[in-house]
């Protein structure tokens, strides 16, 4: 197991730390809802320096990314970050990413940790034909998540950008929290608003102090990857592993959105044919209509208790205070109000498909 760069600050925090992607993580400090509650009503920081980077640079940078993700990188300009996913040959995901343009011909891939190596080896495969010159940065860089919708206010002190300014899905290289040339991104997993911040490891522990003294005032909490899956699952936002994996299509998991046919991907006319004949089953999210939490791996049953599906994602949402969850279902019941059951333990408890996001601001 690695350890990230604040290890000893999580632990000295009182985090519950486990084993997660091949690092120790913390994954609660306070307990999840509490966590839950802070990013959804304040501002929360996670600590997520397990994710890989990639940089991505030369002449052949741009042609290498548009063979190898779905999203057209081409549209991105200069501080532009784009969500995307690797397809593989067998119509599955590799794994899917956020995309960030960084100057003319620099690009960086911000994958998840678990697939870092997996990952590395997919996109060298393909750049025998391209030739750009690739970085893995992942063990030199740290990534902390400031979430909520106090946090532009809670950490404007902290820079001479008008974080504000800054829009959803757009990034800026500044000064922050004393460190110069750091990254924030209008970025993160929740749904509530807020940054991500890129920096070296040799940096974040001065950052992570002076973010928490920043905001003490906003009511600042350390946030945990427990009360993150819960936060991102309100969203409808899919968990590779979980919700999407090798083999999930991006069409069948609803990521048509970001499976550009404009130009030519890996495994792109097989998508395009799947998405013009419509899959057999699709991604839907869904509530229970009676008290009962739906975990991964429960049963999707029809009427009959028969069984149609696997649930990929479930929780007692902390902010709806119900069970939701993901799970994929035949093609004919992805519209919203249809009925189907979750199987929890002996009982079969009903619930209804519903349009994303569970939550809303």
């Amino acid at each position: 197991m690695k350890n990230i760069a604040l290890h000893d600050v999580h632990t000295a925090l009182g985090a519950k730390m486990v084993p997660f992607a091949g690092f120790n993580m913390p994954v609660s400090y306070e307990g999840i809802n509490i966590e839950h509650e802070t990013v959804r009503s304040a501002v929360g920081v996670f600590d997520v320096s397990h994710m890989g980077e990639f940089l991505v640079e030369g002449e052949n940078a741009l042609a290498l990314i548009q063979k190898v993700t779905t999203n057209d990188a081409s549209k991105l300009e200069i501080g532009d970050a784009q969500y995307s996913c690797f397809p593989n040959e067998n119509m599955g995901i590799v794994d899917d990413l956020i995309c960030y343009r960084i100057k003319e011909n620099t690009y960086l891939l911000v994958v998840n940790a678990s697939n870092i190596e997996k990952d590395w080896n997919w996109i060298n495969k393909y750049n025998k034909e391209f030739g750009a010159d690739l970085r893995d940065l992942s063990d030199d860089y740290s990534l902390l998540a400031i979430q909520g919708p106090k946090a532009v206010e809670a950490m404007q002190s902290l820079s001479s950008l008008d974080l504000a300014e800054i829009p959803f899905y757009k990034f800026n290289v500044g000064d922050f929290a004393g460190i110069e040339h750091v990254i924030i991104s209008a970025t993160g997993y929740t749904g509530s608003g807020g940054f991500e911040i890129y920096c070296k490891n040799s940096e974040v522990e001065q950052i992570w102090n002076k973010v928490f003294e920043a905001g003490a005032d906003f009511g600042i909490k350390p946030i945990g990857l427990a009360a993150r899956d819960t936060l991102r699952l309100e969203m409808g936002y899919c968990l590779y592993g979980n919700d999407i994996d090798d083999t999930t299509s991006p069409i069948e998991a609803g990521l048509a959105w970001i499976t550009k046919f404009t130009k030519d991907f890996v495994n792109a006319d097989a998508l395009a044919k799947q998405k013009e004949e419509k899959p057999n089953r699709r991604l839907v999210a869904f509530e229970l209509n009676e008290r009962g939490i739906p975990r991964q791996g429960y049963d999707i049953v029809d009427e009959n208790g028969n069984s149609i599906g696997k649930v990929t994602s479930g929780t007692m949402s902390p902010s709806l205070g119900k069970g939701i969850g993901l799970g994929y279902v035949p093609r004919e019941l992805m519209k919203s109000g249809s009925q189907i059951f979750i199987q929890v333990r002996k009982k079969a408890i009903p619930a209804a498909v519903v349009k994303l996001p569970f939550y809303k601001r």
